[in-house]
């Protein structure tokens, strides 16, 4: 779940961790009822982005651990703003891991093998709430776009886009690149065994493709914006060219008559 653009994780306490490792938290109210092996009643996972993961918590868990976290919160978003990603996750006596529609398979649980998990679904939520603030970018830069092909026109309403677009394009940089979703976790240093897991949750959830994907779309409007930003420059240079050529014509007009009115009194 994507709570917020951010979370002060040092502010919620101090644990050891490495680097930007995520905060693992155990919380009460587990689904099942019953402890993950190794682990606990319910998992927490906290990132810097924003991203809450949540493994066996019930609805009243994840509520609770929501509203102690809520001061840390940066820019929180409304519920119905909020990305959210479920996966279902079963331990097979087999040994095997893999993933079947919805479902995770693993052999075993351990934290380590959440944290992974975690990782993906951080980043899968994150980038989910990136693609639709640029479809909605892109909404408001098509009929800018429109009234550019008809007419080169712009106006107040353009420069308002324009500065909407820019501030909209930091924000977003900053964003996918605080949520690091092209980035390993550091985890897998210690733990080169999870890397294929990994690896197979990150195909799964297309995250190569996605942020790919969203870094064209990103580019795409910055070109739109610095196109029109540059075909405002030239209209007001065309304005001030004939203001100069008008004062000009003023001017010659004016001596004429000086000259004419002149001539006439002598």
């Amino acid at each position: 779940m994507l709570v917020g653009s951010g979370i002060d994780i040092g502010a919620l306490g101090a644990t050891e961790r490495t680097g930007g490792a995520p905060l693992v938290l155990e919380l009460v109210g587990s689904v099942t009822g019953t402890a993950l092996p190794g682990i606990g009643r319910g998992v927490a996972v906290l990132y810097r982005s924003g991203a809450v993961v949540f493994f066996d918590v019930s609805p009243a868990g994840i509520a609770d651990c929501l509203r102690q976290i809520g001061p840390q919160v940066r820019h929180p978003l409304a519920d119905a703003e909020r990305e959210t990603e479920v996966l279902d996750i079963r331990v097979d006596g087999s040994g095997r891991e893999l993933i079947e529609g919805n479902t995770l398979l693993l052999a075993d649980v351990s934290i380590e093998k959440l944290q992974i998990i975690a990782d993906i679904l951080a980043k899968s939520v994150s980038l989910a709430h990136h693609e639709r603030n640029v479809e909605r970018q892109f909404e408001r830069v098509e009929p800018f776009a429109v009234d550019l092909g008809r007419g080169g026109r712009s106006g107040r309403a353009g420069r308002e886009l324009l500065q909407q677009i820019g501030g909209a394009l930091l924000a977003e940089h900053r964003v996918v690149a605080g949520a690091r979703v092209d980035d390993a976790p550091e985890l897998l240093w210690d733990h080169p065994d999870l890397e294929r897991l990994w690896g197979r949750l990150r195909d799964e959830f297309e995250i190569r493709e996605r942020s790919r994907a969203l870094h064209e779309k990103l580019a795409l409007i910055s070109r739109t914006a610095e196109t029109a930003l540059d075909l405002l420059q030239n209209t007001r240079s065309l304005r001030l060219e004939w203001a100069v050529v008008g004062l000009i014509v003023c001017e010659i007009l004016l001596t004429l008559l000086q000259w004419w009115l002149g001539g006439v009194h002598g």
